[in-house]
């Protein structure tokens, strides 16, 4: 009888342990080559877009030539990530849509753009910033583009040379940098009525973030001697979102122009003489030394993220090259080749 019950005691435990097993999960699929990486595009010619991997390991340029036999267009000009795809904005006045872990081709958007730059999502809608005819000041809009069909389905006349485009809480703020010539307003546009005001910045207002405050952070990059308005000051314009007013205003010295700018974690960090600087959510003015310097010839793309600061040495006749930094230490890690005129780092 002991017997009996041993062997009945033996073999719930070797069921137990069978069903364990089966329940063990295996490691998720990955979702394709380009999923958990850096992308990076370039202007051109050609226009181009690279992969790194987030390990820093591998890394693959004209990622959408190789999966799709054809290139991406005459000046790229930036990259929007919404669910599953991502959209190439190319200034030739299409946007390509592909699977953002495969790149592959889904479909093209050419019809209702002329010279798009930016784009932002919001529900089954995308937005798009567009200049119309660059010496045309009175015909820029945002083009309303339908996602489940693709197409332009309707657009928001705005003032001249609309840039960077983000979306918050059913309002879209709008850097209207000039285009050919220069401005200095937000647009601000609620996407509940397709309703339109603006707020007053500095010259050549460009790139956007929204802290940890939820306040608007604009750089401003001033006018050059080269301008029609001719040289004016730089700055970065903090914006309270609740009611659109201007909290602070930090001026640069006249002749300093700031050109990119990236946020992480309560900083704002820009460049300027190849001097990266730091702007905390709390200051009163700007910082008045840089925390590392970066040896780049042109610094044209800059983004951050996990302490770390990747910026875009730029070529025009020759491939690029992707410079990376450890914040903390201010140190040049790593280096990786990109494309002509790599101009914008995203991550996958």
């Amino acid at each position: 009888m002991k017997k009996v019950i041993l062997s009945i005691f033996t073999m719930s435990l070797f069921i137990v342990s069978c069903t364990d097993d089966d329940d063990t999960i295996s490691p998720s699929e990955p979702l394709g080559a380009y999923e958990d990486g850096i992308i990076v595009s370039a202007e051109g010619g050609p226009s181009s877009i690279s992969f790194i991997s987030e390990d820093l390991t591998t890394s693959e340029n004209q990622i959408f030539y190789n999966v799709n036999n054809e290139t991406t267009g005459v000046y790229l000009q930036s990259l929007g990530f919404e669910d599953e795809k991502a959209y190439i904005v190319v200034q030739d006045g299409t946007i390509t849509v592909v699977n953002r872990y495969t790149f592959e081709k889904l479909a093209t958007i050419s019809t209702g753009l002329t010279l798009p730059r930016y784009i932002a999502f919001e529900d089954d809608k995308a937005y798009v910033s567009d200049w119309g005819d660059p010496i045309d000041a009175t015909d820029d809009y945002i083009a309303v583009i339908d996602l489940n069909s693709n197409t332009v389905v309707s657009t928001i006349a705005v003032a001249e040379g609309p840039e960077q485009i983000l979306e918050e809480s059913d309002k879209l703020y709008v850097s209207h940098s000039g285009g050919y010539s220069t401005n200095n307003i937000v647009s601000v546009i609620n996407t509940v009525d397709n309703s339109v005001e603006t707020i007053t910045v500095k010259d050549v207002p460009d790139e956007m973030a929204i802290n940890e405050d939820g306040d608007l952070v604009v750089l401003c990059q001033g006018g050059n001697s080269w301008n029609a308005i001719g040289e004016t000051t730089a700055a970065i314009v903090k914006i309270d979102l609740s009611d659109n007013s201007v909290i602070s205003t930090l001026e640069f010295p006249l002749g300093d122009h700031p050109g990119l700018m990236s946020y992480e974690d309560g900083v704002a960090y820009y460049i300027l003489n190849n001097g990266v600087y730091g702007l905390t959510d709390n200051a009163t003015s700007l910082p008045t030394t840089s925390l590392f310097d970066i040896d780049a010839s042109y610094a044209y793309g800059l983004s951050v993220d996990d302490d770390q600061l990747f910026v875009t040495d730029a070529s025009f006749t020759e491939n690029s090259t992707l410079l990376i930094y450890d914040i903390a230490t201010g140190t040049e890690t790593n280096t990786f080749s990109v494309g002509v005129g790599a101009s914008k780092i995203y991550f996958n």
